[in-house]
């Protein structure tokens, strides 16, 4: 069996349920220039590709070209989100103890995400906590987003593994092409915003937690 030495993690929908909350945020920026605010399952379908694109999929299609009104709303929701993103966010059920057990066999973690930056930094730290990340990366100013694998690869190698020994795990297409363009092993996780049917080019596809340490070789 092929060893991995090192696991890359997508946030939303993979290790943390953030879901209500980027909704929570969404919302209130809707609400704040009366537009029709967004439904849960729209939620799910609208997040994946950063900020910018979640902003422009909630948008009323009508003002979703006016590049002013873009800027001034993005700037709205990134600051009240990241002032807000540990309102209800929480491990999903076994994420905890999966990423317990590979610590403890000082396999190294790392978080890849299109998610702000600083968001991706307080949940892991506030969240997540004890579980010690080696690398957090979040979307920033003019570092490409996933799928470009830019960003994973620059984890693995601050990490000091190879590509080919990385497990990468998430939970949308934009996750798995993202560990197929980066070399990595690309693990689908079922339990977060995106159908399975989505998730077919995964090697490997998980329902649990659990089968993250069943399925996969971690050696240090």
């Amino acid at each position: 069996m092929k060893k991995f030495r090192a696991a890359i993690f997508d946030m939303d929908g993979t290790l943390t349920d953030t879901i209500e909350d980027l909704r929570y945020s969404m919302d209130k920026m809707l609400e704040h220039y009366n537009f029709p605010t967004i439904t849960l399952e729209q939620t799910k379908k609208f997040v994946g590709n950063g900020a910018r694109k979640f902003l422009l999929r909630s948008l009323p299609e009508e003002v979703a070209d006016d590049e002013i009104l873009v800027e001034e709303a993005l700037n709205f929701y990134n600051e009240f989100y990241v002032a807000n993103c540990t309102r209800s966010v929480k491990p999903y059920s076994g994420i905890m103890d999966m990423l317990t057990e590979l610590t403890a066999k000082k396999i190294p973690l790392g978080i890849c995400t299109n998610k702000q930056h600083g968001a991706a930094v307080t949940i892991a730290e506030k969240i997540l906590a004890p579980i010690k990340f080696a690398a957090v990366s979040g979307d920033e100013f003019k570092l490409p987003r996933k799928p470009n694998p830019t960003r994973a690869l620059t984890i693995a190698q601050q990490i000091g593994v190879a590509p080919e020994e990385v497990a990468y795990f998430g939970d949308t297409a934009v996750d798995v092409d993202t560990a197929i363009n980066a070399g990595f092993l690309p693990v689908a996780v079922t339990w977060g915003f995106r159908p399975r049917s989505e998730l077919v080019n995964a090697k490997i596809i998980v329902d649990t937690p659990q089968e993250i340490l069943d399925l996969i070789n971690f050696v240090r």
